[in-house]
């Protein structure tokens, strides 16, 4: 067995450094991540990635109420239908304000063109997953931007079976490239009120993140820090597993694909 491990930690070094350099702290966390998820994975039916909103760098725990509802519904929605699953993040920058300047330029170009190193990096990955595991099945969960990047990971894996996506409240100018087959949800509304994020409704959006900063600052008077994408708020782009025909959408798509009597 630790021959195998040798072999298969090769061939995940090779695979990375089609991607990154030779020292690069990215190349190291890749490389961990994925061996990590592989040892994780060995024995479950499904592996589902939280691709988080925002900058994609927000741990589970930090995310937003609504955000961790909708992961923990998808979670115990398997649960009930007995299947075997592990859950894992991808992060897809670095969680600081330095890391944030550095990404403005990438995080720019994915949003107005949908171009996404990062996508690439993940979709090969899952690529390597889905070789070594042929009967897993794995379920990309994000909302946001994240729905947005999960999009940009199931357009570079094309027709790759095993991989499935949840995609909540993608943003107006990825609408125009995102694919949608049999294998991905698209969920654009929350069911009781229309999303400005996807509808480009800019007045509202705009409205938002304008004053976004207000609150954020007014956070930090107040004692009570609250992280950036806190403090936008946008009435309709969220997705709550409370919100009837989110949940029914989301468990519909689950049960449909891998109820009992799917294999």
């Amino acid at each position: 067995m630790a021959s195998d491990n040798a072999v298969l930690w090769e061939e995940i070094d090779h695979l990375a450094s089609q991607f990154f350099r030779d020292g690069d702290k990215k190349r190291a966390n890749f490389v961990d991540w994925l061996r990590g998820t592989l040892a994780r994975t060995w024995d479950a039916e499904f592996l589902l990635i939280h691709n988080p909103g925002g900058w994609g760098n927000t741990v589970f725990e930090e995310c937003l109420e609504w955000e961790k509802s909708i992961v923990t519904g998808v979670t115990n929605t398997m649960d009930e239908m007995m299947r075997k699953w592990v859950l894992v993040q991808y992060y897809r920058s670095g969680n600081s304000f330095w890391h944030h300047m550095r990404d403005v330029k990438k995080e720019a170009l994915f949003f107005f063109k949908g171009e996404s190193f990062q996508a690439k990096v993940l979709a090969a990955a899952l690529r390597f997953i889905s070789n070594h595991l042929r009967n897993l099945k794995v379920i990309l969960i994000g909302a946001s931007q994240g729905a947005a990047f999960s999009n940009a990971v199931m357009r570079e894996l094309g027709d790759l079976s095993q991989v499935y996506s949840i995609e909540l409240g993608i943003f107006f100018p990825h609408m125009g490239r995102r694919i949608i087959t049999e294998r991905t949800l698209a969920v654009d509304s929350n069911g009781l009120m229309p999303d400005p994020m996807c509808n480009r409704d800019l007045w509202k959006g705009f409205k938002s993140y304008a004053t976004a900063p207000y609150r954020w600052a007014k956070s930090r008077i107040d004692g009570k820090p609250q992280k950036f994408t806190y403090c936008i708020n946008a009435p309709g782009h969220d997705y709550n597993w409370e919100y009837p025909e989110v949940q029914r959408r989301i468990v519909d798509f689950l049960k449909t694909n891998f109820g009992n009597n799917q294999k």
